[in-house]
């Protein structure tokens, strides 16, 4: 089965037709612009007010921000990815091991997003962590690299850190007590994704992921600092890129957080796009609520007249299973849960 995984195929002149997008969802990455404004919050800014009413507009507006002095040494970032790349670039046999596609195991090598499901294949392979809580998951995390874990759980346990901080702040943000939010999604548990995106003959016809919204409630991205590929839609009708910033780190909102906000805030739809000269990694670390969690607005932002509740209280364990029983680009998760 891990003879489906692209880093163990060699590079090809040819996209493969199970790659192909249909015409009409096709990246058109000549009308893709870059903004300007795209939000960087610095976090060792003295001014906290100031850092979280920069946190609530971008919250609003554009879904995500960028954070810099965020506490997590550029060294370990350095390392993160490093010791990524040198995992993919194992040989085929070592990859075999722990490849998978059944999408609730919990440590698994896999290709695309949901190969069972999907009809159309994106140019991406990644390794799916659990990272909460560390003592239990990291038995069962791969030993080759020889330093994979200890690189990787320092790192988990210090962006585990850095999303519960943030947490605070967007409360904060909302109006809300500062704990609020972490202790609305309960004992919160920790995925990683590190993604790998092979060269690409032909990046016009295809996705390393297609557009969509993250289901959980905060996403911390790490992005290779050389090449870029991730983007956002702004406004609802045109992509932006989100060219890599040094030692920064993108902060992605989760449906969860649109709900919690009832709606105040967005969770942002985005994509990754492929390169034709370069490979390209990244890594996203999700912070998601315990699955037994019930999640609905916040008391403290409905009640009379325009303030009612845009969505119905329900399980993360419900969310996320409906999430995953549908393809990726789909309309909204949320529609599904609206009041």
């Amino acid at each position: 089965m891990g003879s489906q995984l692209l880093s163990t195929i060699e590079h090809r002149k040819v996209l493969p037709e199970s790659y192909i997008r249909p015409e009409s969802d096709r990246p058109r990455l000549a009308e893709v612009t870059t903004d300007s404004n795209v939000p960087l919050i610095d976090l060792a800014s003295p001014d906290k007010h100031r850092v979280i009413a920069e946190i609530g507009l971008s919250c609003r507006t554009y879904g995500f921000f960028q954070v810099i002095n965020h506490g997590i040494e550029e060294e370990l970032l350095e390392k993160m990815m490093a010791v990524g790349l040198q995992f993919f670039r194992l040989p085929p046999e070592e990859k075999e091991k722990l490849y998978s596609d059944e999408p609730s195991k919990k440590i698994r090598l896999s290709t695309s997003f949901n190969v069972r499901k999907e009809t159309v294949h994106n140019w991406r392979d990644y390794l799916r962590l659990h990272c909460h809580p560390l003592e239990e998951f990291l038995p069962e995390w791969p030993s080759n690299p020889e330093s994979f874990k200890e690189i990787v759980s320092q790192y988990c346990r210090e962006v585990r850190q850095l999303g519960l901080r943030l947490l605070g702040m967007i409360s904060l943000s909302l109006g809300l007590e500062e704990d609020y939010i972490e202790k609305a999604l309960g004992e919160q548990e920790q995925h990683m994704a590190v993604n790998y995106y092979p060269q690409c003959p032909e990046p016009d016809l295809t996705y390393g992921l297609p557009k969509h919204t993250d289901p959980n409630a905060l996403t911390i991205l790490l992005q290779d600092p050389n090449v870029a590929g991730l983007q956002v839609l702004k406004d609802g009708d045109h992509w932006i890129a989100v060219n890599p910033r040094p030692n920064a780190l993108i902060v992605n909102l989760g449906d969860q957080l649109q709900a919690l906000s009832n709606g105040a805030y967005k969770s942002v739809w985005h994509r990754a796009v492929v390169n034709a000269a370069r490979e390209r990694m990244s890594v996203a670390s999700f912070l998601c609520p315990c699955n037994s969690a019930v999640i609905s607005p916040a008391a403290g932002l409905v009640g009379d007249g325009d303030d009612t509740p845009v969505y119905r209280s329900y399980t993360y364990d419900e969310y996320y299973k409906k999430f995953w029983s549908r393809n990726l680009d789909q309309e909204h998760c949320l529609e599904l849960f609206r009041s």
